[in-house]
C-alpha cells in the first residue's frame, strides 16, 4: 500500500456537471500524492486536446474539496485506496476584486446594498448613503446612540425606504426622496428595553422583525400608514409605532434575525441557540441547541442551510430542516479571532462570507470546510458587518471607519450576458 505515503497510483474518474468541460468517462491512473495543482495541470492537458482554453478548477472527493494531498483525504476519509475514486471538478469562483474604501466618522456597525445602493450605520448615530462608486450623497442623524442594523424595506427610482434599529433602544423608519436627497423619518418603533441588535424586513415587505438586548424578538408593520394600529390618528400625529407582535423564547441577546419566509423567521442568540418561529402560531416551530454563542447566522433559500459565527473563531453549518439541529454538519476554520458577521449568496448555492475580529472577511464554499475560497483584505481593524445582497458586491464595515467593497467578476459577467 505504498500510494498510502503519497508514492503510487489511484484509479479516478473524472466527472462535471459543466458539459462544456467534460473529459471523457474512462478511469485514469494518477499519483496519489496529488494535489489540485497537479489536478488542473493533468485536467486542462486533457481539455486542450480538444482545443479549449485553460481554465482553474476546484476539485471534489466524497463531498468535500481537496486541499492537499488526494492520498491524505483519501485517508481521512477512511476510503480505500483499491477503489475507483469518483473526483468532481467544478470550475473555480473567481477572486472577488477590491474596489472602493468609502471613509466614515466612526466605526460602521451595519451594512445594506440594494440597487446601486450602499446604506450603513455607525457609531457616531448616524446613517449614511453611498453608491458603489464611492459618491457619499447623504448623511442622516436622528438616533441618539450607535446604529447597530440596517435594512431596505423598498427601492425604486424615486423613492428608497428603510429601517434602522440602534442602541437608543428604537427602531426608525425613513423616507429617502431620491431626486431631492431628502430623507424624512416616518415613524419612531417603541417597544424594546435594551438596545436593538438585529433588524429584517419580510420578502413581501409588508413587515419588519427585530432582535434586542431584552432577548424579545418584536414584529412591526413596514407600511406607510399602520392600519394595525389601534391608536392610529395619536400614533401618526407623534410618528411612534408599537409592535404588532412580542414573541418571548430567547434567554440573551438576539443577535440575528432573518425571515426564512413570510411567516417564518429564524433567529440566532448569545443563549447559543437558533431557534425558528411560526408567526400564525406565535410561537416557536424548532430549536437548535448549540455550545457557543451566536453572533451572526444566515440561512440560505437555495440550500436550507443555516451558517452560524461564533467567538471561537468557527463558522458551523446546521441543516434548517433536520430534527436533530444540534448536529452539526460541517466546522470551517479560518478566522484568528472571533467571526462577527456572515452571510450567504442569494445567487451561488454553496457560498457564503464572513467577517471577522481578525479585521479579514473571507469568502467560503460550504463544501471546504478546512480552508476559505478567498481572503478578502483591506480593513485595518475588526469587522463588524458584512453584506452579499447584491450578487454583484460584497461590501463590509469595520472598526476602521471604512466599508470595502469588493466586485465579484462571475456576477457581472452573468448579469451581462442576462441584459
Amino acid at each position: 500500500m505504498e500510494v498510502e505515503n503519497g508514492e503510487g497510483q489511484v484509479q479516478v474518474h473524472l466527472k462535471t456537471k459543466q458539459e462544456q468541460y467534460a473529459v471523457p468517462d474512462v478511469p485514469y491512473a494518477i499519483e496519489g500524492s496529488v494535489s489540485t495543482t497537479e489536478l488542473n495541470i493533468f485536467l486542462n492537458a486533457l481539455l486542450q486536446s480538444k482545443g479549449a482554453e485553460s481554465v482553474d478548477f476546484d476539485f471534489l472527493v466524497f463531498d468535500e474539496y481537496l486541499r492537499g494531498r488526494l492520498c491524505d483525504h483519501l485517508r481521512e476519509k477512511a476510503i480505500s485506496f483499491e477503489d475507483s475514486i469518483e473526483i468532481e471538478y467544478v470550475e473555480r469562483f473567481p477572486a472577488p476584486e477590491p474596489q472602493d474604501c468609502l471613509l466614515h466618522d466612526d466605526w460602521v456597525s451595519a451594512v445594506k446594498a440594494s440597487g446601486k445602493w450602499i446604506l450603513t450605520g455607525c457609531y457616531d448615530n448616524t446613517l449614511n448613503i453611498w453608491t458603489y462608486k464611492g459618491k457619499h450623497k447623504l448623511t442622516i442623524p436622528g438616533h441618539t446612540a450607535p446604529i447597530k442594523a440596517v435594512d431596505w424595506i423598498s427601492l425604486d427610482n424615486e423613492n428608497g425606504r428603510f429601517v434602522s434599529t440602534s442602541q437608543d433602544q428604537t427602531a426608525m423608519m425613513w423616507q429617502w426622496n431620491i431626486a431631492s436627497n431628502a430623507v424624512e423619518c416616518v415613524s419612531v418603533c417603541k417597544g424594546h428595553e435594551r438596545g436593538v441588535d438585529s433588524v429584517c424586513v419580510s420578502p413581501d415587505a409588508q413587515r419588519f422583525a427585530t432582535g434586542s438586548w431584552d432577548t424579545m424578538l418584536k414584529i412591526w408593520s413596514a407600511e406607510l400608514e399602520d392600519a394595525g394600529e389601534s391608536t392610529a390618528k395619536r400614533a401618526k400625529e407623534s410618528g411612534v409605532r408599537t409592535p404588532r407582535m412580542t414573541l418571548q423564547g430567547h434567554r440573551e441577546s438576539i443577535s440575528a434575525v432573518q425571515w426564512m419566509d413570510n411567516n417564518t423567521l429564524l433567529t440566532g442568540s448569545w443563549d447559543h441557540t437558533l431557534k425558528v418561529w411560526d408567526l400564525n402560531l406565535e410561537g416557536i416551530k424548532t430549536e437548535i441547541s448549540t455550545n457557543k454563542s451566536i453572533f451572526d447566522a444566515s440561512y440560505s433559500k437555495l440550500n436550507n442551510l443555516i451558517v452560524t459565527a461564533s467567538a471561537d473563531k468557527n463558522l458551523r453549518l446546521y441543516d434548517a430542516r433536520t430534527n436533530q439541529g444540534s448536529v452539526v454538519r460541517s466546522t470551517y476554520l479560518g478566522h484568528n479571532a472571533w467571526v462577527q458577521t456572515v452571510m450567504w449568496s442569494i445567487t451561488e448555492e454553496f457560498l457564503f462570507v464572513s467577517g471577522a475580529y481578525d479585521n479579514q472577511n473571507k469568502l467560503w464554499d460550504c463544501r471546504s470546510p478546512k480552508a476559505p475560497l478567498y481572503d478578502l483584505l483591506g480593513h485595518g481593524e475588526k469587522v463588524l458587518d458584512i453584506d452579499w445582497s447584491n450578487p454583484k458586491y460584497i461590501v463590509s464595515g469595520g472598526a476602521d471607519n471604512t466599508v470595502r467593497v469588493f466586485k465579484s467578476s462571475k456576477a457581472t459577467v452573468e448579469n451581462m450576458e442576462t441584459k
